[in-house]
């Protein structure tokens, strides 16, 4: 079975999530376990559990101040922790929990369109 690949229009520049690839997400060429995304940027994550996820586990991704987080919660849509949410609606930033392989899917979607947004996404 091949690998979905993803597009987006070249409307936003930055990191592209291309599929699913060796247990993780193909991104930009290379192959991430769990990542952080910016407009800009793509790094490694390492991920911990989402019951012990904290504002400061996500730092890199929030730096330019996006609209929201979309946070891939793994191989199955979970809820973060009340107060990680709360911490981020603090700074003014939404989050969007969903399963990793949608939130992968929605980053390509919504930057495509041009949003301010980033992501931490879990292993699947």
């Amino acid at each position: 079975m091949t690998a979905p690949r993803f597009e987006r229009s070249r409307a936003a520049e930055g990191p592209l999530v291309q599929g699913f690839s060796a247990g993780g997400f193909r991104i930009d060429g290379e192959v991430y376990r769990a990542a952080l995304l910016t407009p800009e940027a793509v790094q490694a994550w390492d991920a911990p559990a989402l019951d012990g996820l904290v504002a400061g586990h996500v730092d890199f991704a929030l730096a330019g101040n996006p609209e929201f987080l979309l946070l891939g919660t793994g191989p199955a849509q979970a809820f973060p922790p009340r107060a990680f949410v709360a911490a981020l609606e603090a700074r003014g930033i939404g989050v969007e929990a969903m399963d990793s392989r949608a939130a992968a899917r929605t980053w390509g979607m919504l930057r495509g369109e041009g949003r301010r947004i980033a992501a931490a996404l879990m292993p699947l």
